[in-house]
């Protein structure tokens, strides 16, 4: 019982005294960065894309043997530059789409440049209130009409959040393919 005991000792020991422990805390810190990255694509709070493109960046830096490649780079980068045009246009397009005038649309744009500013209501808050306060001093529109754009608004914020998810996923399957695959 004792040499099973001390065999099995010793191949635990062996186990944990070679593992390259510089690797395993790479890809714990990258894993960790792509999850908070996807939680970050549906958190307001969070810039989730931006996290995915940086935990690409780091696992490139500290680890270069699984670095990845110049296509890899470009994909995350057009990735992170498709998810903030999502966010900006999303909403806009959801109020166009609701009958939303141009002065409604810049409503929208500028009630969500604002609404950063005071996270996370104000994402979802700062479309709404811009869309229909600009419909209602400048387009001159009734409530009834106005409201209904800023719904289309939020409609369109929501659909933005679905797409942000899907490029984040995107995002990080491109980056386990360049990492690992490719």
């Amino acid at each position: 019982m004792s040499e099973w005991f001390t065999s099995a000792w010793n191949a635990t020991a062996q186990f944990f005294t070679a593992m390259p422990w510089d690797m395993l805390g790479v890809w714990s810190l990258t894993i960790c960065l792509l999850i908070v990255g996807i939680i970050g694509s549906v958190v307001p709070f969070l810039p989730g894309p931006f996290l995915i493109f940086i935990a690409g960046i780091v696992h490139t830096l500290l680890r270069p043997e699984s670095a990845l490649s110049a296509w890899g780079f470009v994909l995350l980068s057009l990735g992170l530059v498709l998810s903030y045009v999502i966010d900006f246009v999303s909403g806009a397009m959801g109020a166009r789409w609701f009958g939303a005038s141009r002065w409604g649309i810049a409503g929208v744009f500028i009630g969500g440049i604002v609404g950063m500013f005071f996270v996370p209501f104000g994402l979802i808050l700062g479309p709404l209130i811009g869309g229909v306060a600009f419909e209602l001093i400048f387009a001159k529109k009734r409530l009834q009409p106005a409201a209904k754009s800023a719904w289309g608004s939020l409609l369109g914020t929501g659909v933005g959040l679905v797409l942000r998810l899907i490029v984040a996923l995107g995002m990080v399957a491109t980056f386990f393919l360049d990492a690992l695959v490719w």
